[in-house]
C-alpha cells in the first residue's frame, strides 16, 4: 500500500509531493473586480503551509456573466494577472502544487443574479418549491457551445501563465459540464446529446482545447460526479463509460465526488447506504471500489467527508491514489503536517443543527459555516470550533445580497457585461 505521504507521479511526469491534497471550496472571496485578493492569498499561504501536496482552488469562473455565486473570482482575456500570480505564488510556498478549478456554472444561477444562464436544455432546476432560487436556463446554441470549449482553454492558459502547475476542469456537482453529462438534463438530439458519447462530447472537446493551449508539463485533472444521486440521472453506467473515453484523453487525475444543488449529496450525506465503517467517511468510496476493478486509465482522487488519517489511510488501501480533504481543512489548515509529525488529529465541521428537514437549507446552512472558517483564515484569526449555525446563515445570507450588487454594478459597467437577459 503507498503511504499517504509517499510521492505520486501524475501521468504528464509532474510529481506530488504526498497523496494528500486540499479539495475545492467555494471560498466567495473575490475582491473588486471579481478579482483574487490579500484575503485569498492569506488563506491559501496557510493551507500550502500545511502539509498537502497539491492544493485545488476554489471555482474560477471562465466566463464574467456566470458566476455560481457572486463572490467568486473570474479569470478571463483581460483579466490582470498580477493577483494571480500572487494567489500561485501564496499557494506554492509550502512546496506542494496548486490547480486551479475552473468552472462555468450553466443552469445553477442564482435568480438574483444578473448575466446569463445556459444550459444543454431548457430543463429548469427542480427544488420543489424553493425551485425559484435559480434562473430558468435558456438552450445553448451551437455556437455558445464553441465559445464555452474556447473559453475553458483560455481560461486554462492564463492560469499556467499566472503560475499555477495546472487545472481541474470542474465537470461535477451539477455545473455546465455535468448537466450535458446528465441523460435527465440533456435532452439535445444534435451531436451534443443523445448518446452517452454525445453528451460527453462537450468535456472530451474542452479537455482537448485545454491540453492544446498549455505546456506538456501542465497538469490536467477532472473532477467528475460517481452520481448524480437522481432518478434519471448520471449514474455509475454513465461513469464507467465516460473513464473509457477519458482513457483516450491526456488527464492527469481524476477526482470522484458526487450529487448537485438538487440532490446535496457532497455536503449532506445523512442516509448513506453502505454502513460500513469506511464508507461511511469517504462517502464516495464504494463507487470508486467498482471503477478500480476496472482498473481506471488514470490515478483516482476521492473526496467527501475524509476528515482522519485512518480514513485516509483505508482509502488509499483500496488502490486510491489520492485523498481529498475540504471541510476539515477550514477547521484544520495544517492537519496533513500534524499527520505527517505522527499525530492522531482530526477535526469536523459543525453546523447541521437547525430545526429544519429541508435538504436544500441544510446544505446552505453547512456551506455558509464553512465559508465562515474559511474567511476567520483569511483574516488572520483562529477557525472557530462551534459557530451558531442559524446566525451564520443570516449573515452569509445577507453578504450574499451585497455581493450581488456589487457583482451587477462591475458587469454592467463592463464592455462585455450583461444586466438583463438571460439569454445574452
Amino acid at each position: 500500500m503507498d503511504d499517504l505521504f509517499s510521492p505520486l507521479r501524475l501521468p504528464n511526469g509532474s510529481m506530488l509531493a504526498n497523496r494528500l491534497c486540499k479539495a475545492a471550496m467555494e471560498e466567495c472571496l473575490a475582491g473588486p473586480g471579481q478579482l483574487p485578493d490579500a484575503r485569498i492569498e492569506r488563506l491559501y499561504r496557510r493551507w500550502a503551509e500545511g502539509g498537502a501536496g497539491l492544493l485545488i482552488t476554489g471555482n474560477v469562473m471562465i466566463d464574467r456573466r456566470a458566476l455560481t455565486s457572486p463572490g467568486t473570482i473570474v479569470l478571463e482575456d483581460d483579466s490582470p494577472l498580477e493577483p494571480f500570480r500572487r494567489w500561485a505564488d501564496a499557494a506554492r510556498a509550502g512546496g506542494g502544487r496548486v490547480w486551479m478549478q475552473i468552472n462555468h456554472p450553466g443552469r445553477q444561477v442564482g435568480s438574483d443574479m444578473p448575466g446569463v444562464s445556459w444550459g444543454p436544455s431548457e430543463v429548469p432546476v427542480d427544488l420543489g418549491r424553493l425551485s425559484h432560487r435559480f434562473a430558468p436556463p435558456k438552450e445553448m446554441t451551437a455556437g455558445e457551445i464553441e465559445e464555452t470549449v474556447d473559453r475553458f482553454a483560455r481560461t486554462a492558459a492564463r492560469a499556467e501563465a499566472a503560475g499555477f502547475d495546472g487545472v481541474q476542469i470542474h465537470a461535477a456537482h451539477g455545473y455546465l459540464l455535468s448537466q450535458f453529462l446528465s441523460p435527465l438534463v440533456n435532452r439535445r438530439t444534435d451531436r451534443w446529446g443523445g448518446s452517452p458519447e454525445g453528451r460527453a462530447r462537450l468535456l472530451a472537446e474542452v479537455i482537448r482545447a485545454v491540453r492544446a493551449r498549455v505546456a506538456p508539463g501542465f497538469d490536467i485533472g477532472v473532477k467528475i460526479n460517481s452520481s448524480d444521486f437522481q432518478r434519471g440521472g448520471f449514474g455509475t453506467g454513465d461513469v464507467a463509460a465516460l473513464l473509457g473515453l477519458l482513457g483516450e484523453l491526456d488527464i492527469d487525475l481524476l477526482e470522484l465526488s458526487g450529487g448537485s444543488v438538487e440532490s446535496p449529496v457532497a455536503t449532506v450525506a445523512d442516509g448513506a447506504a453502505d454502513r460500513r465503517p469506511l464508507a461511511r467517511e469517504a462517502r464516495f468510496l464504494p463507487f470508486a471500489e467498482e471503477l478500480l476493478a476496472a482498473a481506471p486509465p488514470v490515478p483516482l482522487m476521492l473526496t467527501g467527508g475524509i476528515a482522519r488519517r485512518e480514513v485516509a489511510e483505508g482509502v488509499l488501501a483500496k488502490g486510491v491514489a489520492v485523498a481529498g480533504m475540504a471541510g476539515v481543512l477550514a477547521l484544520s489548515p495544517d492537519l496533513p503536517k500534524r499527520w505527517a509529525a505522527g499525530e492522531d488529529a482530526t477535526a469536523r465541521v459543525e453546523g447541521l443543527r437547525l430545526p429544519v428537514r429541508d435538504t436544500s437549507w441544510r446544505a446552505a446552512t453547512h456551506l455558509a459555516v464553512v465559508r465562515r472558517h474559511l474567511h476567520r483564515l483569511a483574516e488572520g484569526r483562529r477557525p472557530r470550533r462551534t459557530v451558531s449555525a442559524g446566525l451564520t446563515l443570516v449573515r452569509d445570507l445577507a453578504g450574499h445580497r451585497r455581493l450581488v450588487r456589487r457583482y451587477g454594478a462591475w458587469l454592467s459597467g463592463h464592455p462585455a457585461g450583461t444586466a438583463k437577459g438571460r439569454g445574452v
